[in-house]
């Protein structure tokens, strides 16, 4: 069989850096993780929370973490920031009191900054969220990969794939179906590729989103 490993992870230190940026003694070092993945959930959450817009797409790209001795950066790369910037000072600090609540703030400062992305279809964790919501509504699952491989040629990416597994369209048996457009060599380290896997739940049961986006070659 072929061994399939996550592609950022196969290129780390090449054409993806890491998304948590801090140094911890062994001892302290499970307890930053846990850390990192609470201020993610938490901004996720309160993101989903407060969209003024029923798309469902959240528009997270990524949250990317930075620790010093006193304070906690955060920077959260959004491709549709006017859910939250709407009325941009006030609901930041709601935000940053919101997640220092949930961490007790063990240490020092939090400062949130959040940055806009361009083409925002162009990224796959904001596509895995509109292909989610397109089955939660029922629509016939070719035809939102299609229309989503559509968003992502129209955002300049060299080639996309899109795999979506479980019981499609309420099947009794659970099956894989993929679709790729251009081309996607994830065996090239060189090759910049994003990728990321989402869970969906529809009514009638999980289904998992992956999408592989080759965006250019170093």
């Amino acid at each position: 069989m072929g061994q399939k490993i996550n592609p950022l992870g196969f290129r780390l230190g090449t054409t993806q850096s890491h998304h948590s940026l801090w140094f911890a003694q062994p001892k302290n070092y499970s307890e930053s993780l846990q850390e990192d993945e609470k201020i993610r959930d938490c901004i996720k959450n309160y993101v989903q929370k407060n969209m003024r817009i029923s798309s469902g797409v959240k528009g997270i790209e990524r949250i990317k973490i930075q620790k010093g001795i006193d304070l906690i950066q955060v920077i959260i790369y959004m491709g549709f920031p006017k859910l939250l910037i709407e009325d941009k000072p006030r609901r930041i600090e709601e935000l940053q009191m919101n997640v220092q609540k949930k961490l007790n703030c063990m240490n020092g400062k939090l400062n949130i900054a959040i940055t806009r992305i361009a083409n925002p279809y162009g990224h796959p964790n904001i596509l895995a969220e509109f292909i989610a919501e397109q089955l939660k509504n029922r629509v016939s699952f070719r035809k939102a990969m299609k229309k989503a491989i559509e968003l992502t040629e129209q955002a300049g990416t060299k080639g996309v794939q899109v795999q979506i597994a479980g019981r499609i369209d309420g099947k009794e048996i659970a099956r894989v179906e993929w679709i790729r457009e251009g081309r996607v060599p994830l065996q090239t380290i060189r090759a910049k590729i994003d990728y990321c896997s989402y869970t969906v739940r529809t009514i009638y049961g999980v289904l998992g989103i992956k999408i592989w986006i080759f965006v250019n070659e170093e």
